[in-house]
């Protein structure tokens, strides 16, 4: 002892390192990961079963049980601590998301993440996101890191880890075998109830996308509609036709005043000769799978990542039937569609102006639109894929000056925002888009030297905070409608309805009707009076509309 009476080696005890075994690791920090990763999955939890406090108690400890099952399973020896800090980082990161913006963490949502672009990454990553994982991450490696592990010979380990990885899976069974006529409802019912267990979400949803990226490495696209030709009426046309088709993004048809929204979100396309149609149902909730699946000539039912590449599309479609087609994109790129046609990615080289604040809106089409209209000389199908209104940077999808609904919200971080001005930041970018459809039309228009039309529609729409869902994504079987009805516009020229003998009102005629994406295929087709085995007439708008001549 010194002077003052303390041991000199007493100052240092609690700076040695505890000592554990392997198993009891594993089995703190899939408690660690329960306790603050999985806020949503113990909510949810506690809504389901708020009635049934004996059922809760069983599937909370089966969430236990099957949590260290799954950080144990690949938790072997050396790889023990590198996998351990792998879920913790992971379940820390996609906790936020799915804690704070309602996403559930499945493979579509892990496609989108990983065919998304730097810039459109980086507006996810927030003061709230660093913080968030910080307080769960830090603490969680060092739980990792800091304890001595007590390793046992590598036969009797071995043998130890197939005990536990067994006896763990066997506890899960057991105790929902326990109360299965119950559970059994439940879970089936209530598919996002395990979809929200961290770190079980993102790794199941990981594995099925592997898997299903492998299936389809060896998928090249079979030819489709190869007898595709223009019909008489098309081929008579001594003026190139010209169609544009505006891949919307991210609009929801609640927010369109064309369809009864209370607030004037479409002041200028209600003064064009335009056809709204108003019950419309994406293809899913997500563009890496509507975006594709809305040019497919597959219905969403019949839709597959592996089936829409194992297929040719609608653009393949028109190319063979001697149209002239390109793909212009201000988004995250075409997912495939335009993989054998010419891709152009705007930027601010195509109008300084429209990228000013460093991304670029939606006019960043017009100037290139208006150079194709001023020197096209052959038939042309050009897609404009928008940037639209695409969260959670909002603000940035218009030029202040288009500010119309206010306060609005400019911060990525929703949190920080009333649900008011994250509401009158959306409105802002429909009134914007409003904006740039109208200015497409009049572009089109004006040219007395092309047959000119344009259909609009978005891939998917987005939750703005209903039942605590925010942007979009979710899953097939609980998205809201607010993510799945999407808004659709179609601008026929006079010249168009003329040349290729369509009846507006007939058209008009099936303005209210349950439509969807399945519809866009054989529409575009029958617009512009392509003749090929593969239109659909039960999905095509303008079947019936034609006024034949001679």
């Amino acid at each position: 002892m010194d002077g003052t009476g303390v041991s000199p080696g007493a100052g240092r005890r609690w700076l040695r390192r505890p000592e554990v075994q392997p198993w009891a690791l594993n089995l703190l920090v899939a408690i660690y990961l329960l306790a603050t990763c999985n806020l949503t999955f113990w909510g949810k939890l506690a809504g389901i079963l708020a009635d049934d406090p004996v059922s809760m108690a069983i599937v909370g400890l089966a969430a236990v049980s099957l949590t260290f099952l799954v950080v144990t399973l690949p938790a072997v020896r050396r790889l023990q601590r590198p996998v351990l800090a792998f879920l913790v980082i992971l379940a820390s990161v996609t906790s936020f998301y799915q804690d704070r913006l309602g996403v559930m963490i499945d493979r579509d949502m892990v496609q989108n993440a990983l065919t998304t672009t730097m810039n459109e990454g980086r507006h996810l990553v927030t003061a709230g996101f660093a913080l968030h994982f910080g307080l769960r991450a830090v603490p969680g490696l060092f739980l990792v890191f800091w304890p001595r592990l007590r390793r046992a010979p590598p036969l009797r380990a071995a043998l130890g880890w197939a005990g536990l990885v067994l006896g763990a899976a066997a506890v899960t069974v057991g105790l929902l075998a326990s109360d299965l006529k119950n559970l059994s409802t439940t879970l089936r019912g209530r598919r996002d109830l395990v979809g929200s267990l961290q770190p079980l979400a993102p790794l199941t949803g990981t594995l099925r996308y592997i898997r299903m990226m492998t299936r389809a490495g060896t998928v090249t696209a079979q030819p489709f509609g190869r007898d595709a030709v223009k019909g008489a009426l098309l081929a008579a046309e001594s003026k190139p036709v010209l169609l544009v088709i505006v891949a919307g993004e991210t609009a929801r048809a609640q927010n369109w005043s064309l369809g009864g929204y209370e607030r004037d979100t479409n002041p200028e396309l209600a003064r064009r000769d335009i056809l709204y149609y108003s019950d419309v149902t994406s293809c899913a909730s997500a563009t890496a799978t509507a975006l594709p699946c809305m040019f497919s000539p597959l219905t969403r039912s019949e839709y597959s990542y592996e089936a829409g590449l194992g297929t040719e599309n609608l653009l393949d479609v028109l190319s063979h039937a001697g149209f002239h087609v390109e793909w212009w994109d201000n988004n995250t790129g075409d997912k495939h569609v335009a993989d054998r046609l010419d891709v152009h990615m705007m930027d601010a080289r195509d109008d300084a102006a429209a990228c000013a604040a460093g991304e670029c809106t939606d006019a960043v089409f017009l100037p290139r639109l208006r150079a194709l209209v001023e020197s096209m000389t052959q038939d042309t199908v050009v897609v404009l894929h928008q940037i639209g209104s695409h969260g959670p940077s909002y603000w940035l999808r218009y030029p202040p000056g288009d500010e119309v609904f206010t306060p609005a919200c400019h911060t990525e971080e929703l949190g920080d925002c009333t649900n008011d001005e994250i509401v009158n930041a959306y409105d802002n970018t429909i009134r914007f888009t409003d904006r740039f459809l109208a200015s497409v039309i009049d572009l089109l228009g004006a040219s007395g030297r092309i047959v000119p039309a344009m259909i609009y529609v978005s891939d998917h729409g987005e939750s703005l905070g209903e039942g605590g869902l925010y942007l979009h994504g979710a899953p097939w079987y609980m998205a809201p409608a607010e993510q799945v009805k999407v808004p659709m516009v179609l601008w026929l020229s006079p010249a168009f309805r003329a040349t290729l003998g369509l009846d507006a009102g007939c058209l008009a005629a099936r303005r209210a009707e349950p439509l969807s994406h399945d519809n866009l295929f054989s529409t575009v087709l029958g617009l512009l009076d392509i003749d090929t085995s593969v239109r659909d007439a039960a999905l095509d708008l303008s079947e019936g509309c034609r006024r034949l001549t001679g």
